[in-house]
């Protein structure tokens, strides 16, 4: 009887923990496929790769058509929708504006800085052209 006490302990302790980690997984996988089986046009989504979208057709069972920027519709496999995001999309659409002006004040500066170093070298020539 004392034999068999050490072996039931051990495959209790790896056995427990296994079946704990197999429920949580499926119901992890669960609310995944209710997510996204739950999707309907006007949702904003992001997909597993980190790309924010809008959902313009939900009508097919394995694929959905994602509105990426104005006027560019994709299509996607419905397994690559993450989650769905909640929340005030006019804010998250103002973030967006926000960062497009700050890249086109970098852009803005950079083509700044590459006239002036045209003029500058514009200038060296003038001068040697002189000597």
């Amino acid at each position: 009887m004392e034999g068999l006490l050490l072996p039931l302990l051990l495959m209790l302790v790896v056995a427990v923990p296994l079946v704990l980690g197999t429920r949580k997984q499926k119901k992890q996988a669960q609310q995944q496929q209710d997510l996204q089986r739950s999707l309907v046009v006007g949702d904003r989504v992001m997909t597993t790769s980190g790309l924010y979208a809008t959902v313009t057709d939900a009508s097919d069972e394995t694929t959905i058509d994602l509105e990426i920027a104005e006027g560019v519709v994709t299509t996607w496999l419905r397994q690559a929708i993450r989650e769905k995001i909640h929340g005030d999309s006019d804010a998250m659409d103002d973030d967006l504006d926000a960062d497009d002006a700050a890249d086109a004040d970098i852009e803005d500066s950079a083509v700044s800085d590459s006239v002036t170093e045209a003029e500058v070298t514009a200038g060296a020539s003038l001068e040697a052209d002189k000597k």
